[in-house]
Order: structure tokens, then sequence, then C-alpha cells
């Protein structure tokens, strides 16, 4: 008979697995429990390259979270470990050279100057933009590593079951912790109305030969990547606010396609192997706290915009220290 779980988490998208293999790894019996396989989550379609917080989020929006020192430190850590895990193949990620754009003269520079590569590009090598660097950074290859921590969470003695979750207070009794790690689903599920999406969709092609990543560093509503993953390359983007819709949009497409190969004309006439759509799960505040619910401990770890993979380690190590609180409550509580 399997062991009642210490750890319950919901979610096995990157920010869920993740934070199950931290608590796995730390000796935890750790369920985790997904209405959807980590292959068929928002998590799967993501571009996933990391920097610094400002590549991901405008930085006008950064400074109103009132959290960014914790931002930035759950970042610093998740680079660290992304670095690390680059060093080998099996995991899916690997440290890529390519260009960080902005369509505005940055006076962010201070940040970019301490990564790995850095150099400012040339006017002939910003693709338009007034603003354009070099650098060495950790992209990942989402689906494999995906696999990756399903792999990793199984070896640590984790389990996953695939089911839905009608409320977080019937989940929390099943085990003496509950991390809810369920991305837009938690607008509902945690009765949560300052959570809402952020819909992107992504076009993936044949890889006519690239190695190099392009990025623009403000997101909007529209913007211009390229990220190679072996024979594929992942074409974006858009950051739909408060859009729910997963069918992905032809003119959309289209407009992607054209912002691309504007940059790099050896992707005209690619072939589209596939259009992706994910909603990310976004709200004022990145919601990594603890909540008393039905008498039992939950922590949430939820609410992570664009950059829910560049956090992922970070956050899960912060949970993992709540988990750790919430035990010592329920020993002192029993003694």
């Amino acid at each position: 008979m399997a062991r009642r779980p210490d750890v319950l988490v919901i979610g096995a998208g990157v920010t869920g697995l993740t934070t199950a293999v931290q608590l796995a790894e730390l000796g935890h019996a750790v369920l985790v429990r997904s209405s959807a396989p980590p292959r068929q989550t928002t998590s799967a379609v993501a571009g996933a390259i990391l920097g610094g917080p400002v590549i991901a989020e405008p930085a006008e929006a950064a400074a109103k979270w009132e959290q960014l020192e914790r931002v930035t430190g759950w970042h610093r850590h998740s680079l660290k470990v992304f670095t690390e895990l680059a060093a080998d193949p099996g995991t899916g990620v690997r440290v890529a050279r390519g260009r960080l754009a902005n369509r505005n003269d940055l006076g962010a520079l201070d940040w970019a100057r301490q990564l790995p590569g850095f150099r400012i590009c040339p006017p002939d090598e910003r693709g338009g933009f007034p603003t354009a660097f070099w650098m060495d950074l950790p992209l990942v290859d989402m689906p494999r590593y995906l696999d990756y921590l399903l792999d990793r969470l199984t070896a640590a003695g984790g389990r996953i079951e695939y089911r839905t979750v009608a409320s977080l207070a019937e989940a929390a009794a099943e085990a003496l912790v509950l991390v809810n790690c369920t991305g837009v689903a938690a607008r509902e599920l945690a009765a949560d109305p300052q959570l809402f999406p952020l819909r992107g969709q992504h076009v993936v092609v044949d890889n006519p030969g690239l190695d190099e990543f392009f990025f623009e560093q403000n997101p909007g509503p529209e913007s211009v990547s390229f990220f190679p993953h072996g024979d594929r390359v992942i074409l974006g983007g858009t950051n739909g606010k408060d859009d729910w819709s997963l069918r992905p949009d032809p003119a959309q497409t289209e407009a992607i396609v054209g912002r691309c190969v504007a940059i790099e004309p050896r992707l005209a006439g690619a072939r589209i192997r596939a259009v992706e759509v994910g909603l990310r799960a976004a709200r004022p505040q990145i919601r990594v706290a603890a909540q008393a619910v039905a008498g039992s401990r939950v922590i949430h770890n939820y609410g992570h915009g664009g950059i829910a993979v560049a956090l992922s380690w970070g956050c899960a190590r912060e949970v993992a220290e709540l988990v750790a609180a919430a035990e010592l409550v329920s020993d002192a509580a029993r003694g």
C-alpha cells in the first residue's frame, strides 16, 4: 500500500513538478495530482529562456510588485540551478548564445553586464531595435525538461496521478500539507479574483539551421522571439491579457512568422509544424504563501506570469521552507 503523502502538490506544470522534486529529494512523501500530464500543460509550450526578471516582465510592473527583492532572489537561485543542469544534455537545458532586444533605450544595462557573454550589438545586429545585446543564457526545451523532472520525481520516490481536484478543502484533508501550483485554475480553486490569464501563442517550425536565439525583452501584446531546439524553432509571441481562448488565431500566426522573418530571413518558408497556445497565470503579486484552509495547511505557489520557468527553483526552495515550518507547527500541536 502506498504511503500516505506528507505533501500533496496540485498541478504538474513546471512549478508543480519542480516543487514536488524539491520536496521529494528532501525526504518527503510526495504525491502530485493533476488534471493533465506535464506535456499537456501550459509549461510544455513555453519558450523558456532565463536571464534577469526584467527580461520577462516590464520593469514598471516589477516595481509595483513590492516583492522585487524576493523575485530577484528566486530568479538568482533558479539561474544557478539551470546553469548547472545545462551540463547534462539529458535535461533538455543548454546554454545558448543569442540576442536580447528592447524597443526602448534601456537604462537597465547594469544587470545585463553581469550575465555571461555580454556584448552590446552594433546597429546592424539589432534587428531594427534601438537597443540589443548578446549574451549566453540557459535555454530550456520544455517537453524534454518536463520529462526529466518527472523522471527525477519518480527516482526520489514521488508519485503522480491524473484526476481533477474539486476543492482545496477536500484535497487538504489528504495530506499534512497541500501545495497549490494550479496556475490559471487557481482563480476558481483558490477563489482568487486577482489572478488573470496572459494568453501566449507560439508557432513551431522546422529549423533552417539556427542555433542562436532572439528575444524581445518588453513583451507587450505582441513581441518577437525565436528559440531553436534541435530540429525545430519556437517563434513568438503574444501576451493577451484576460484572453482565455485556447484556439490558435491564424492572423496571429501570420503576424508572428512575419515578425520573426524580418529579424531572421532564414525562417522564411520554414514548414509550420504546430501552433501552440497556453495561458500563463498572472496577478499583481506572485503568490508564494501559506494559508489555513479547513484546519489544514495550504501553501500557494502560482501567479508567475511569463517567468514561471525562470523562478521555478527559487520558489520551490521557499515552498520547502514553508513546508518545514508547517511540520514544526504540526509537531508542536501533537506534542
